[in-house]
């Protein structure tokens, strides 16, 4: 089998760090190089193997067939220029270059598309686009869990015009990043729940928006996310108005995601456990009762480091690399 030579880009955040382990145990990759600017000559057990980190500027980015670029949003896209410009396909796990993003003024000229104008890679809805791409947006961890849970009623029209959807989700601490932060230690979340970006304000609305919009749909979403005291997972609870009552939403959604390997339609709502350390979305939908107006509920759990973030980015580059798409990846 070819062997690809792969870089990761932040390699020393969760995410990246997630990404070579995957890398690690993947038949058909190697590891080129791993940067880490604050933690550059400094080396990590991951995958087991010893990951050596190096500067961004001292990575061979021609060397890579494949980049995935775990930086921050905002410094990401440059990085993605350079890579495209030595030649390698790349996977951006930023936020930089999804729909919804308004992009940067200081962009143009960097040879890097518009926000919203590469692939966006949900390929359980958009493996088309994604297929043989040499660029593609990686979603966001909580667009993955919500938009997989959406997908099969909006797309089909049958969420009610104009209506709220109300989505209220928890993740895991991992999903602030690598960065230490006093609010994060675990003496401050350890017995806690609390809920952040309240008033409909989290960064990942306009992504959502966008996409659902893609999708034919023109419903409200109004989001809160919570941070759950654990390290990994996304578990989402959803409540959709309906255009009209819905006999059987659970065989609606089989079909729609029937023979796809990395979603699963469970019989009874999914838990953090069914999900952790693979590449899955866990989701279970059912008409809520005692309700006047026809509702679905919907519950959909994924761990926010695999199929929420590096998992998918490696669904995605086997796509782009022309590999079989669940290969290397824990189902």
């Amino acid at each position: 089998m070819h062997n690809y030579p792969v870089g990761v880009l932040g390699a020393s955040g969760y995410v990246g760090r997630e990404l070579c382990a995957l890398v690690a145990g993947h038949p058909a990759l190697s590891l080129a190089f791993a940067t880490a600017q604050s933690q550059r000559g400094e080396s990590a057990r991951l995958g087991g193997r010893d990951v050596a980190f190096i500067a961004p500027d001292d990575a061979d980015l021609g060397s890579a067939a494949l980049v995935f670029s775990a930086l921050p949003h905002g410094a990401s896209y440059q990085w993605v220029a350079r890579a495209r410009e030595a030649g390698a396909k790349v996977v951006d796990l930023s936020a930089d270059l999804r729909p919804g993003n308004p992009g940067h003024a200081h962009q143009a000229g960097a040879g890097v598309p518009a926000p919203g104008s590469v692939p966006y890679g949900l390929p359980e809805l958009m493996r088309d686009q994604v297929r043989g791409s040499a660029l593609v947006a990686n979603p966001g961890c909580y667009p993955t869990a919500i938009l997989l849970a959406l997908a099969p009623v909006v797309a089909r029209g049958l969420a009610a015009a104009g209506a709220t959807i109300t989505v209220a989700a928890a993740s895991g601490v991992t999903g602030a990043g690598f960065a230490p932060r006093q609010d994060l230690m675990f003496a401050e979340v350890e017995n806690d729940f609390r809920a952040y970006s309240a008033g409909n304000t989290h960064r990942h609305l306009d992504e959502m928006r966008a996409v659902l919009a893609a999708l034919g749909g023109d419903q409200d979403l109004l989001f809160t996310p919570h941070l759950l005291p654990v390290s990994r997972g996304i578990l989402a609870t959803l409540t959709v108005p309906l255009a009209a009552p819905l006999a059987d939403p659970a065989a609606l959604y089989r079909e729609a995601y029937r023979g796809e390997p990395f979603v699963e339609i469970a019989d009874v709502p999914p838990s953090l456990r069914d999900v952790a350390h693979r590449n899955v979305a866990r989701i279970w939908v059912a008409t809520a009762a005692h309700v006047r107006r026809p509702t679905l509920q919907i519950i959909a759990a994924i761990d926010n480091l695999v199929k929420g973030a590096a998992g998918q980015a490696m669904q995605n580059a086997n796509l782009l690399l022309g590999l079989d798409e669940p290969m290397g990846l824990p189902a």
